[in-house]
């Protein structure tokens, strides 16, 4: 249950000292009492992005395992397992990022998006994990789609992982393809949206200045 939970993130490690986390040697520790401070929730996260947890019944001391199993069921469990969850949503929205591209420039363009627009990548397609999308909030109109692929799917030499972006962008301005960093669109119409190779090749300013542009142009007419 928890290595799905936090599958495709990654800990910020200063934000969990932040959150109220302890460290000793290569191990984070954070407790919280739940269920009226009848059990006491414990957080381990380690160097490796390991997460784990137990929650300890407070008056026998004893760890409590009712929670993680799906076909137990009643009043009392259900509570318990709500605040669990709660509590381990709190921890990944606040101390972990989103990391399933495995680029650092992937990453700068997922944190440009969420400071400034506020969006977060939206995973559409469950068979297709390495598959993404951002889209405005105020029409959902997609502006931005990021791809882990083969660099051959691109005609590229090589079949080592690339990852890309699809954005928006107008008719005249597919002049900009060079079929190096800078392609015809990859699933998307070819007329209205180009490829973007996150290799560092295009700066990161370049590619943001895109995104922004595919971000106006992704408004509903």
């Amino acid at each position: 249950m928890i290595e799905k939970f936090f599958k495709n993130y990654q800990i910020d490690f200063n934000k969990l000292i932040e959150y109220g986390f302890k460290k000793s040697g290569n191990i984070y520790t954070f407790e919280k009492q739940i269920v009226d401070n009848q059990f006491t929730l414990k957080f381990f996260v380690d160097n490796l992005n390991v997460v784990s947890t137990k929650i300890i019944d407070n008056s026998t001391n004893e760890e409590y395992i009712l929670h993680l199993m799906d076909d137990v069921g009643g009043e009392f469990v259900g509570r318990v397992r709500s605040e669990y969850l709660n509590a381990l949503n709190d921890i990944k929205e606040k101390c972990f990022k989103t990391f399933i591209f495995n680029s650092v420039q992937a990453q700068k363009v997922t944190d440009y998006i969420k400071n400034k627009y506020g969006d977060e990548l939206e995973f559409l397609w469950p068979k297709f994990s390495n598959n993404a999308i951002w889209r405005r909030k105020d029409n959902k109109k997609w502006y931005c789609l990021i791809i882990s692929l083969p660099k051959n799917k691109l005609m590229l030499k090589g079949n080592e992982t690339a990852v890309i972006i699809d954005v928006r962008i107008r008719e005249e301005d597919l002049k900009m393809i060079d079929n190096v960093s800078i392609f015809e669109a990859y699933h998307m119409n070819k007329l209205h949206w180009i490829t973007l190779l996150l290799d560092s090749n295009l700066s990161d300013n370049q590619i943001f200045n895109l995104i922004d542009n595919s971000y106006n142009l992704a408004i509903k007419k």
